[in-house]
């Protein structure tokens, strides 16, 4: 994948205001956010060991 380098958006004193990004980029970007988004609303959850994680995912028909 070929992605341009970002672009900045100046003010007049020069000073970097903003950003233009690839929407491949920025794509990226959203989904990292809600994946981080999900890993903090579970923090606080029961976890849970990977043999028990095996076993749902076979009685669920995944593994």
């Amino acid at each position: 994948m070929n992605i341009l380098p970002e672009q900045y958006l100046v003010s007049s004193e020069g000073k970097r205001i903003g950003v233009v990004l690839p929407i491949e980029r920025y794509e990226q970007l959203l989904e990292d956010l809600h994946d981080l988004a999900v890993i903090a609303e579970r923090r606080e959850g029961e976890s849970i060991s990977l043999e028990e994680m095996k076993r749902r995912l076979e009685a669920g028909g995944l593994l």
